[in-house]
């Protein structure tokens, strides 16, 4: 792969000319009163004229080929910001920074104002982001398909330690990467009722009781090099009418928009709290939306081009990203039973052929099940076919002599033990030809754990493809500083082949000189960091410290309470002997926790309290601060990874299906202190174990304690250092406005410890210890370091998405 220039560097001025245009004519603004808003937008708009060049090129060479297309359906798309992603891949970077100075605009100050793409929370979004980016690189022929909302998962404010939550209104000044279909738009229906079909037993009529519109929302995605790009298409829910004008006149002017108001609501938030049966209600809407409007599409493109339904998976592949869009299945049979009219089995096997579904987690309450009442009443037509589906699938099982009524039943797609409710993972996983887990070890325990009685009825389903990651987003954008030395000692090859090209950086770990300029990179991004949290944060950081960073999602088994844990611990230790020979270090927190999660809200409230008294702590002379970062999101994320030295990944084992944070900075050369979960377990065959600091259970020692119970009373009585922390909280010594505020979180530990911190935690304290042993010898680190970013080209997106075209999709 080499990397295109769609503009040499003589250009500049067209390049220059293209922005003046742009702002004079589309933003409407004069040059000598213009803001750098205003600036930002011209740029953008220029840039995405180059993209659509390619775009509509890449999309007219598919219809020409007939080239088999992939449709990715993802409830997320964690995109961030998108203009100096567009210019690095388009291989115009330097030239825009010139044109940009030429006119007095500093490209820097500029890309800051562009606002992350509210659309998506953690690695499931990011992950489909990376995968799009690294299909149009590949030449796969491609569409996204989501959701646009309006207001993203939430905009998380800190006020008095809690987190907050407001809408994240990135919509506010226009989205200048996306073109609105006005034109494709399709009618969603919900409710009503189903009459037979006139001649068929089978085929059957949906009369909806209430419809929405989809209206389409395009973004090319562009690949590296700028050979190929690709569609993501975001659904609009709006409503048939915009205002009933008779309501209006007759004074009722609330109920008159009535209607724009609930089917607004489907696109307006991500992820709406589901503690009410309201909020269940809106995202099974949300989802059935998605689905429907991409479904429809998909198939009227495929009609156009070949005209055969039935030819559907020659030519198509559509893969779910997680459950939530696992009513496709449901949804695909109806439109060839019921529209197409298409015989029941031959629907089905069309159905079966043409879906994949990518399982993310193992934890049970994450893999979706819906009430069959809601189902019934929202989707009457789609509990019909489930029901069908499940007969006749329970039917086969009995007719191959499966009689066993426990097994029969953990495989029905209705759990009838739990007051009815429909099992989504098992929908996906009999309506898919392919079932991957997104690491080696996540797989392994799919075919042990939540589908082992389907692993044995198929066992030629169940896949692995470990996840990866775009560099093109997470090195050479991210940190150009190390991308250039890498270059400078590898040549540019190693940004078009990565996979291939660093692990030739592996004898570089050796050589003196190379060890300190690689120090000397992560020192300057250390800086950075800190001036960003000096200015945001008032918060003083020693970049000679450990940057030691746990960022992602906060959820209990990530097990960020754990590192608060180790943290007080240090504070303590510190306290009790402050002339002792302590190795500065910095602890950096950032993620959301869900809006009705109260145990994850609760954590994040423990580590501002924790932030609050370490920090102010005269005694502890800087050698331990304590920092949590409001409304991680992609951009910020692209800041500290480049900074961190120490990366936490110390999920419980068994429960995180992948990660990839563990490969972001592994890549940019932190060390990694985890678990044996995830893809944790690969990159420690990569890197070696040895460049890494493993602890704690493995997974079967996990399930093994779980049988046992969660009773960590004992483990904590013989832990002085661990009862000595859970007292100093439970004394209110970090909340001395509410002393029993943790009092709950502190019980969980003791008798309920689901996620085993207890039972790591001595273990975590030994490891910890062992990365100040290694900090203190730099020789050691530092060629740790290296052999961090020379191990990491397999993890790649490029290598994922290749092995998902070849052995899922057929589609190189």
């Amino acid at each position: 792969m080499t990397r295109a220039r769609f503009i040499s560097p003589n250009e500049v001025a067209a390049l220059r000319a293209n922005i003046l245009s742009k702002l004079t004519y589309q933003v409407g603004k004069d040059p000598e009163s213009a803001l750098d808003h205003d600036w930002f937008m011209a740029t953008a708009l220029a840039t995405r004229d180059y993209i659509v060049d390619r775009w509509m090129s890449r999309t007219r060479e598919a219809y020409r080929t007939g080239q088999k297309r992939v449709y990715y359906l993802s409830l997320e798309f964690l995109i961030g910001r998108l203009l100096i992603d567009s210019l690095s891949n388009l291989g115009i970077l330097e030239e825009a920074r010139r044109a940009l100075a030429d006119l007095g605009v500093d490209l820097e100050r500029i890309r800051g104002l562009e606002p992350d793409a509210a659309l998506g929370n953690g690695g499931l979004g990011r992950l489909a982001a990376c995968f799009m980016e690294s299909m149009a690189t590949l030449g796969i022929a491609s569409y996204g398909y989501g959701i646009r909302y309006e207001h993203g998962l939430f905009r998380q404010v800190i006020a008095d330690g809690f987190q907050q939550e407001q809408p994240e209104n990135w919509l506010d000044f226009g989205n200048p990467w996306e073109f609105e279909r006005a034109e494709v738009v399709y009618e969603i229906g919900f409710g009503g009722h189903v009459t037979p079909y006139e001649g068929s037993q089978l085929r059957q009529v949906w009369i909806p009781s209430e419809k929405v519109r989809a209206v389409a929302y395009d973004t090319p995605i562009m690949g590296w090099g700028g050979e190929g790009a690709n569609t993501l298409r975001l659904w609009r829910s709006r409503p048939l009418e915009n205002i009933k004008l008779d309501t209006f006149n007759a004074g009722d002017h609330i109920g008159a928009v009535a209607d724009q108001a609930r089917a607004e609501s489907i696109s307006r938030v991500l992820y709406p709290a589901d503690s009410t049966e309201a909020g269940q209600e809106l995202r099974l809407r949300q989802e059935y939306f998605f689905v429907a409007a991409s479904l429809a599409d998909l198939t009227r493109r495929h009609l156009k081009q070949h005209g055969d339904i039935m030819s559907l998976p020659e030519h198509n592949a559509i893969q779910l990203n997680d459950t939530h869009p696992a009513i496709a299945v449901a949804e695909l049979m109806r439109l060839l039973v019921d529209v197409h009219g298409v015989p029941w089995n031959a629907a089905w096997d069309t159905t079966v052929a043409t879906l994949s579904y990518t399982n993310h987690t193992l934890l049970p309450e994450a893999l979706e099940t819906w009430s069959v009442y809601l189902m019934e009443r929202l989707l009457p037509r789609h509990m019909q076919i489930i029901y069908m589906i499940n007969a006749q699938f329970l039917d086969s099982l009995r007719a191959r002599g499966e009689t066993d009524g426990s097994m029969l039943s953990y495989v029905s797609l209705i759990d009838e033990s739990h007051g009815r409710r429909v099992r989504m993972g098992n929908l996906a996983f009999i309506g898919s030809h392919k079932i991957n887990g997104v690491s080696g070890l996540h797989t392994e325990l799919m075919r042990k754990t939540v589908f082992r009685s389907m692993h044995r009825l198929f066992p030629d389903r169940i896949n692995n493809k470990t996840n990866g990651i775009t560099f093109r987003r997470w090195l050479y954008q991210a940190n150009p500083a190390l991308t250039d030395l890498l270059v400078d000692v590898l040549g540019d090859e190693v940004q078009d082949d990565p996979e291939n090209v660093l692990p030739r950086l592996k004898p570089y770990a050796n050589d003196a000189n190379f060890r300190e300029r690689f120090a000397q990179q992560r020192r300057r991004n250390k800086d950075q960091f800190a001036d960003l949290v000096r200015k945001n944060m008032d918060i003083t950081l020693d970049p000679g410290a450990i940057f030691d960073v746990q960022i992602k999602r906060i959820h209990e088994y990530k097990r960020q309470l754990m590192n608060l844990l180790q943290t007080i611990a240090l504070y303590q230790a510190i306290k009790n002997n402050p002339n002792g020979n302590w190795t500065p270090r910095v602890k950096i927190f950032a993620g959301k926790a869900a809006a009705s999660y109260h145990q994850a809200k609760l954590i994040i409230k423990l580590a501002n309290d924790v932030a609050k008294v370490v920090n102010n702590d005269p005694s502890i002379r800087d050698l331990l601060k304590v920092v949590f970062l409001p409304n991680y999101n992609v951009s910020l994320a692209e800041v500290i990874i480049p900074a961190a030295d120490l990366s936490e990944q110390i999920s419980t084992a068994g429960l995180e299906a992948s990660g990839t944070s563990n490969m972001k900075f592994g890549l940019n050369g932190a060390l990694t202190i985890g678990t044996m979960d995830g893809a944790n377990v690969e990159m420690s065959e990569r890197v070696g174990e040895e460049n890494m600091f493993i602890f704690g259970l493995r997974a079967d020692e996990v399930e093994e304690r779980q049988r046992t119970g969660g009773n960590s009373s004992e483990i904590i009585n013989n832990s002085p250092r661990l009862s000595a922390v859970m007292a100093d909280i439970r004394s209110g010594h970090f909340s001395p406005d509410d002393p029993s505020r943790y009092n709950g979180l502190l019980d969980v530990l003791t008798w309920h410890d689901r996620f085993q911190v207890c039972a790591d935690f001595d273990d975590y304290w030994l490891a910890q210890s062992r990365v100040e042993e290694r900090w203190n010898q730099p020789d050691r680190w530092w060629s740790s370091a290296v052999l961090n970013t020379a191990g990491m080209g397999w993890f790649s997106s490029d290598r994922t998405i290749r092995e998902y075209a070849t052995d899922i999709w057929q589609a190189l």
